[in-house]
């Protein structure tokens, strides 16, 4: 049931970019913090909260915003796949240290690090632009210059795409041996030890792919935006991608999406009605999910399949 919603949602994206040419950019920023958040989510699968994770939006996006300015003639799909590249580098080279730790810890050390990398690109003015960011030129996109409607209509097609694969590949590792492991370690680590599997092994290959998932988020929103600032590595970001993962639920790779379509909906409508505490608004909306449906969206959609089979029974 969950995969027929996506294949809908990603054609009801289409299709309201195509008859409401002014939804393309929110639609295009509402499917980037959910595949940031599936990033988020795939760490959760394995009981381990992340406070930092948008240091690797922040790498993707400052490396789309490095190529651009060096080589402005790449293509857009270059620039995505170099900064698919070197997030996946990132993370897996920071991987290392953080799969040591567990819980709170293994939180607060990325947000530490997140703080840092933060407090670097707001200093760094000859280099990251300090907190006016870099302004960076609208790419080619498979060796074709649109103009601007075109270029988000395009755009809007290629992340509906990346989503849909995304989703689809994360889906299928959750599914895998080393997702069935990662769901382990979360339930009993020891376990998995005395099994002969590597514990820290397999939640740095989920930590990877955590990282590139965030860093092609990133990557795309400096792509839509035109402008990198250092506010894409925040604290605030990080706990956003948290909101929409917990929001959704991390049972199925969808989660995310369905929690960032919520997250977007309460927001823009909060933003329009409720101005001066939109914050609150969206702080009732996670209480509630939280009372009503612990394990997230997903989990209820779940518990409501399930139900009819029980009473059946």
């Amino acid at each position: 049931m969950l995969n027929l919603i996506g294949l809908v949602g990603a054609l009801l994206c289409l299709l309201l970019g195509w008859q409401f040419p002014w939804s393309k950019t929110p639609l295009i920023m509402g499917l980037c913090y959910g595949l940031a958040s599936l990033g988020v989510s795939v760490m959760m699968r394995a009981g381990q909260v992340s406070f930092g994770h948008a240091l690797y939006a922040a790498i993707g996006a400052y490396t789309v915003a490095f190529l651009t300015r060096a080589y402005p003639a790449l293509d857009g799909m270059v620039l995505l796949i170099g900064a698919l590249l070197v997030s996946g580098v990132a993370g897996a080279v920071v991987g290392v240290f953080m799969v040591r730790y567990r819980g709170i810890f293994f939180g607060m050390l990325n947000l530490a690090l997140s703080m840092v990398v933060f407090a670097m690109l707001g200093k760094m003015y000859n280099i990251s632009g300090g907190t006016d960011g870099l302004r960076m030129e609208r790419p080619e996109l498979l060796g074709i210059r649109f103009d601007r409607a075109d270029f988000e209509s395009s755009l809007l097609v290629l992340v509906v795409v990346c989503v849909v694969f995304m989703v689809w590949l994360v889906q299928r590792y959750f599914k895998s041996a080393a997702g069935e492991a990662l769901a382990g370690i979360k339930s009993n680590e020891t376990r998995l030890e005395y099994l002969g599997l590597s514990a820290r092994l397999i939640l740095w290959q989920a930590y990877v792919l955590s990282a590139v998932l965030v860093g092609l988020s990133g990557a795309m929103f400096a792509m839509v935006q035109g402008l990198v600032t250092p506010d894409i590595g925040s604290w605030f970001r990080s706990g956003e991608y948290v909101f929409i993962a917990v929001l959704g639920g991390s049972g199925h790779a969808m989660g995310a999406f369905l929690g960032a379509a919520v997250f977007e909906t309460v927001k823009l409508f909060a933003a329009a009605y409720m101005t001066g505490i939109w914050q609150m608004l969206l702080g009732l909306t996670l209480i509630v999910v939280i009372i009503l449906a612990p394990d997230g969206i997903v989990g209820l959609m779940r518990r409501k399949a399930s139900n009819p089979h029980k009473e059946n029974t």
